[in-house]
C-alpha cells in the first residue's frame, strides 16, 4: 500500500480558515462603499450625457465609482481611448472625458462614442 502524506485534521481547518479569511477581506476591498477619491486618485474623470444607473461598475477591467453623471477612475495600463470606449459601452453616451485632468480631443471624443 503506498502511502501519500495528508495534513492533519488541524492542518486542513487552518488552510480552510486562511482562504475564507482571504476571500472575506477581498470582497470587503472590492465592495467597499468609500468614496473613490478615499480610496484612490481619479486619473480618468468622465462626464457623460445622461446619470448612471449604477453607482460603482467595472467595465474592460477598470473600476468606476459615479455619481450622477460623473463619473471617476484609477490609472490603468490600457489607452485612454480604449477606457473611454469601455465606459460608452456600460453606460452610454460620455459628453466629456479627462485624462489626469486634460480633456479627450474632440476627435478623440466622436471616436469613444462612435
Amino acid at each position: 500500500m503506498i502511502s501519500t502524506p495528508s495534513l492533519p485534521t488541524t492542518g486542513k481547518l487552518a488552510v480552510l480558515a486562511s482562504a475564507l479569511l482571504y476571500t472575506s477581506v477581498t470582497f470587503a476591498v472590492a465592495t467597499d462603499a468609500a468614496p473613490l477619491s478615499a480610496a484612490a486618485p481619479a486619473y480618468y474623470t468622465a462626464t457623460l450625457a445622461a446619470p448612471a444607473n449604477d453607482s460603482r461598475a467595472v467595465s474592460d477591467g477598470v473600476a468606476w465609482a459615479c455619481k450622477d453623471a460623473t463619473c471617476v477612475a484609477a490609472k490603468t495600463s490600457a489607452r485612454p481611448l480604449r477606457v473611454c470606449r469601455g465606459l460608452n459601452r456600460k453606460f452610454g453616451q460620455v459628453a466629456a472625458f479627462k485624462v489626469n485632468g486634460e480633456d479627450l480631443t474632440a476627435e478623440e471624443l466622436a471616436k469613444c462614442n462612435a
